[in-house]
C-alpha cells in the first residue's frame, strides 16, 4: 500500500494562488479534489491528487493558447493582425 502525504491548508494555499472560498466553490463542483477532514476542526487534501490538477491545469491551458501565439511571445514580434 502506497502511503499518502496530506497536505494542510497554509500549503495548499500556497501551491494554489486562489482564495479559499474559490477552493471550496471548485470542491463543491467536482472541480477539485476534495479535502479529508481529519478532526472536526482539520482538513487535509491528498499532494498527489492536488499535484494531478495542476498538470491537468497546465494541459488544458497549453491547449488553449495556440504555438504560433507562444512562439510570438517567445521571440518578442508582434502576432500578425487578424481582419474581421
Amino acid at each position: 500500500m502506497k502511503t499518502k502525504v496530506l497536505i494542510n491548508r497554509k500549503t495548499l494555499l500556497a501551491m494554489i494562488p486562489l482564495s479559499e472560498r474559490t477552493i471550496y466553490n471548485l470542491e463543491q463542483r467536482g472541480d477539485f479534489p476534495r479535502r479529508i477532514a481529519l478532526t472536526t476542526r482539520n482538513v487535509a487534501w491528498d499532494l498527489a491528487e492536488v499535484e494531478a490538477w495542476i498538470e491537468a491545469r497546465k494541459a488544458s491551458s497549453k491547449q488553449s493558447i495556440p504555438s504560433d501565439f507562444i512562439l510570438w511571445l517567445a521571440t518578442g514580434e508582434q502576432p500578425p493582425l487578424i481582419n474581421v
